[in-house]
């Protein structure tokens, strides 16, 4: 499905990242994995199935000029890019009188900066390889804000409203861009965070991989501008 493609995929070293990581490599794709987190991020690469695949760690995706770096540093090594599957991101919560500006700038540099560079870097590569597509993630909790979730859910609804806008504006460059909006993911880090909580209808990483990949492969190729909640 993905045999001589190139697909960037960010936060591969996360839980989502490396179960999309592993799925586009299954298919045949060339997976260039990008994290900060090397001793991590290496593994999880070398179990990578199939030959050619990139381990990036010395990227920061916040810093415009080092993500524009990265793509280039892609492109030289495998000759193309056809997309972007970004996973990088984080959560936090705190009532508005108690969170710091600290907080939001913390939700929209992970959440939205580390999106939009990454967009912004790779576009002119895919539309030089005829086009591909972008798959970011958004949330459930940007539907409709929430107690406490302020600054987290401002900052996906804005990832949903980037995605939308960009499938717009690069139609006519044949490059799709969509995005998934998780419930509560099943990691390891929700279950000590949440100990009392239900944890039966957490979505696996595994399954929102499956939808980014679907995003990701030509098989979607008459989708953009679309925001698929995974989980239920």
């Amino acid at each position: 499905m993905f045999t001589g493609k190139v697909i960037i995929v960010t936060g591969a070293a996360g839980n989502v990242g490396s179960a999309l990581a592993s799925a586009l490599a299954a298919k045949g794709a060339r997976v260039a994995a990008v994290d900060t987190v090397k001793d991590r991020l290496d593994p999880v690469v070398a179990a990578l199935p199939g030959p050619g695949h990139m381990a990036l760690s010395a990227y920061d995706l916040t810093d415009p000029a080092a993500t524009e770096a990265l793509v280039a540093h892609v492109v030289a090594t495998a000759g193309r890019l056809d997309g972007v599957g970004t996973t990088v991101g984080g959560f936090a919560m705190a009532r508005l009188a108690d969170a710091g500006l600290d907080q939001w700038d913390a939700m929209f540099n992970l959440n939205v900066k580390t999106t939009w560079n990454i967009y912004r870097a790779a576009v002119p590569a895919i539309r030089k390889a005829g086009g591909g597509a972008l798959v970011g993630i958004g949330s459930a909790a940007g539907l409709r804000g929430s107690g406490e979730m302020a600054a987290y859910a401002a900052t996906k609804s804005a990832v949903m409203r980037l995605t939308e806008s960009l499938a717009d504006e690069l139609r006519p460059d044949n490059i799709r861009v969509n995005a998934v909006l998780p419930t509560t993911i099943d990691t390891p880090q929700n279950h000590a965070d949440m100990p009392g909580a239900d944890s039966s209808r957490w979505v696996k990483p595994a399954a929102i991989a499956d939808v980014m990949g679907f995003l990701l492969s030509d098989a979607a190729r008459a989708v953009s501008g679309q925001l698929l909640q995974v989980g239920f």
